[in-house]
């Protein structure tokens, strides 16, 4: 019963933080809608134009949402659901992201990552990280004094930074929300924990930045 209590306690705090999270993806819709209009047409490299998105870049799961009409959206995968595993996997053929990286992990452990959250913006020899990668099956390694991830891709050893796989998470989020809206999405507001530090803040920027987004807020 203790488990589930902190669960429901975690999905609870979860739920509240995402819709504080659209509420002011919409605030940001509002301002600029307002600035639109109290403001004559010029030329500005660094306005914000189309749709603004929340995504939840979770530990385990990740959600992408946004504000219409007042009210919270949040989309569905390809899969009908509206959260989407935070997992990427490697296989022979091709790159996996969510649903499709989850679902072959048994068969292939070694080429799939997960729990990338626990190593952004981290330092290698970070005790916290050090007693995560004991528990990782992928390989993780010491790179310049940073966690690389090392994993096969066509048959060679290839590293990539924590922020490289966040982005392919945040990429999946990005597609998602451009097949569920009908258009380019470039605009999002990125949710961390509010106990990352500036390193891990930056690092997840840098993650949607990798994943062509431009990120707003984090």
């Amino acid at each position: 019963m203790a488990r589930s209590s902190r669960t429901s306690s975690k999905r609870s705090t979860w739920s509240i933080a995402f819709y504080l999270l659209l509420v002011l993806v919409g605030g940001l819709m509002l301002a600029k809608t307002a600035h639109a209009q109290d403001e004559p047409v010029k030329e500005d490299s660094n306005a914000v134009s189309g749709p603004v998105i929340g995504i939840d870049l979770g530990t385990t799961y990740s959600c992408v949402g946004i504000m219409k009409n007042g009210k919270v959206e949040i989309m569905v995968n390809d899969q009908g659901n509206r959260i989407t595993p935070s997992w990427v996997a490697f296989t022979d053929e091709e790159r996996l992201v969510g649903d499709a990286a989850k679902n072959q992990y048994a068969s292939n452990p070694g080429r799939t990552i997960f729990d990338i959250k626990r190593l952004i913006g981290q330092k290698f020899t970070d005790k916290a990280v050090q007693n995560d990668i004991k528990h990782f099956p992928f390989k993780v390694v010491n790179k310049g004094g940073q966690p690389r991830v090392s994993v096969e891709v066509l048959k060679k050893e290839t590293l990539f930074t924590p922020e490289e796989i966040s982005a392919m998470v945040l990429g999946k989020m990005k597609e998602i929300a451009e097949s569920y809206l009908g258009e380019p999405v470039k605009n999002a507001v990125v949710t961390v924990p509010a106990y990352f530090n500036d390193a891990q803040r930056a690092a997840t920027k840098d993650a949607g930045t990798i994943a062509g987004l431009n990120v707003l807020r984090v």
